[in-house]
């Protein structure tokens, strides 16, 4: 299973939809965020975590969420970054596992890419997301459309006769 980590602030950063509403509502664009990339790790069957910076807040403690099987919150301590969070467990896990970081932030991209993890831009990302929606209203779509109800399937056969017998006889 493909395990991918977002900067969550750098993609809310780069992200139009995500930025707009950033300038309401810093929890708003991580909710949405969160919901986004839940969807997509599901369809896709990847491991999301998604870090976003604490480490301005005074006396925080690092947090994790589980959002569902495959979706991971995680917000920082005081003191570190969500790229040092990235880094630390980036090499923690090695290159036994399949990694792509998100983030746009290019010396945090080298850094990365010399730990054994594949990089990907936020833009980058944001086009394969898109990419996934589509697909995913696609689907639905296709399930709605191919369960077409029809009367006769939801009556009584003698009563269908009856109608029938009706309808001719006018």
């Amino acid at each position: 299973m493909k395990n991918i980590f977002v900067d969550g602030y750098n993609v809310i950063n780069s992200w139009s939809e995500l930025n707009k509403i950033k300038e309401y509502s810093y929890e708003s664009s991580r909710n949405k965020l969160i919901e986004i990339l839940s969807n997509y790790a599901v369809y896709r069957n990847y491991r999301v975590f998604i870090i976003f910076d604490a480490h301005m807040v005074i006396g925080s403690i690092e947090k994790k969420e589980r959002v569902n099987n495959n979706v991971m919150v995680v917000f920082t301590k005081e003191g570190e970054t969500a790229d040092s969070f990235i880094e630390r467990t980036v090499n923690d896990i090695g290159r036994s596992v399949e990694v792509c970081v998100v983030t746009s932030d290019s010396l945090e991209q080298q850094v990365i890419f010399g730990r054994g993890a594949i990089r990907m831009s936020s833009i980058e990302f944001y086009k394969e997301v898109q990419s996934t929606r589509v697909n995913i209203q696609k689907r639905i779509h296709k399930g709605y459309s191919k369960k077409k109800f029809e009367l006769k399937d939801s009556i009584d056969t003698d009563i269908l006769e009856k109608l029938e017998k009706i309808r001719r006889s006018e």
